[in-house]
């Protein structure tokens, strides 16, 4: 987050500012990147100063680097100052946590451990009698430790209602289309010997999944681990089952294989942004530039994933290449046009 001072004051109302200062950091030749919330008025700076959040530090230290930032001439000449805001915006963020709804299904004495290690600087106070615990750490461990339970509650919630089932994996085929249907895939490949009947079930969102499947690390996990999984995609969520292949001499490499998938895609899930191209309504013609542009473009940026549907596009990859990428993809439209 950076402090953007010097907004005249009464120029413009309030909305009309936060829009001309969002769109003048997220401009290419200002270096800032992809802006995701301004706040204007500020409640302790009151008028003439914004809080504006980057999506990724190194937009908000771009910035920084020049001092003063002049207003683009056609909404009226303005000079700003930009000074970065720190990490004193949150020193410190507290929470209670009610993890009693998780009594049932797992020990919450190892659930807070294994939170503490996933999340180390959190601070944890003891584990009351009635499930509740007192959290207190920065406002995006905080909202790590959110998304971490979010996904702890979507595997045990898969595991009751028995979604995935031994005999129900086995009467489903290796094909997995992306339109987003209830299908199944199996990697590394339907070669994969017999498994033991012992497994370990993980739920993710599915762009996600798909970006984790376009990364090395996925595959190669599976073999050094002597592990496969099979697939199931059902509209935004994934479900993955684990298992060990028969002739794997650690009957706990499926639970590693979870726990280091789970990590990894946990990270990604605060890295990715997906832009949307919509071909929904439009011209064959126009439908196949779109694709054309898209597939021209991508070769310059490998670490993002292009996932083409009948109706749009998904465009997948960390906020900066997503931003720029799809700002490429359409001014070569507009050239091809």
């Amino acid at each position: 987050m950076v402090e953007v001072a010097g907004h005249p004051v009464g120029l413009f109302n309030d909305q009309l500012l936060t829009t001309v200062v969002k769109t003048h950091f997220q401009d290419i030749k200002n270096k800032g990147g992809v802006v995701e919330h301004v706040i204007y008025p500020t409640r302790t700076r009151g008028r003439g100063v914004a809080n504006v959040t980057f999506k990724e530090k190194k937009g908000a230290k771009n910035v920084s680097r020049k001092q003063k930032h002049c207003q683009a001439e056609k909404v009226g000449p303005a000079q700003f100052t930009v000074s970065h805001f720190g990490e004193k915006v949150f020193s410190s963020v507290k929470a209670i946590l009610d993890l009693s709804v998780f009594r049932s299904q797992v020990i919450l004495e190892s659930l807070v451990t294994d939170l503490t290690r996933k999340i180390p600087t959190l601070s944890f106070s003891p584990l009351e009698p009635n499930g509740r615990v007192s959290v207190q750490g920065s406002f995006l461990d905080i909202l790590r430790l959110k998304e971490t339970l979010l996904l702890k509650a979507s595997s045990l919630l898969e595991k009751n209602r028995n979604f995935i089932s031994e005999e129900k994996w086995n009467s489903q085929g290796p094909k997995r289309d992306l339109q987003r249907g209830s299908n199944s895939s199996e990697s590394p490949g339907s070669s994969v010997p017999e498994t033991t009947r012992s497994g370990e079930t993980l739920v993710l969102d599915t762009d996600v999944f798909l970006y984790l499947k376009k990364s090395r690390f996925y595959e190669s996990t599976l073999k050094k681990c002597h592990v496969f999984c099979q697939e199931r995609v059902d509209g935004e969520i994934t479900t993955i089952c684990i298992r060990n292949a028969q002739q794997c001499s650690h009957p706990n490499n499926a639970k590693l294989v979870k726990a280091l998938i789970e990590e990894y895609s946990l990270a990604l899930h605060f890295e990715l942004k997906k832009e949307t191209l919509l071909l929904k309504g439009k011209e064959n013609r126009d439908k196949r530039r779109i694709k054309s542009a898209c597939e021209q473009v991508s070769l310059r940026y490998p670490k993002v994933l292009i996932n083409f549907y009948e109706t749009h596009i998904d465009i997948i990859g960390s906020s900066s290449d997503t931003y720029l990428l799809k700002k490429e993809i359409m001014k070569l439209i507009r050239l091809k046009s």
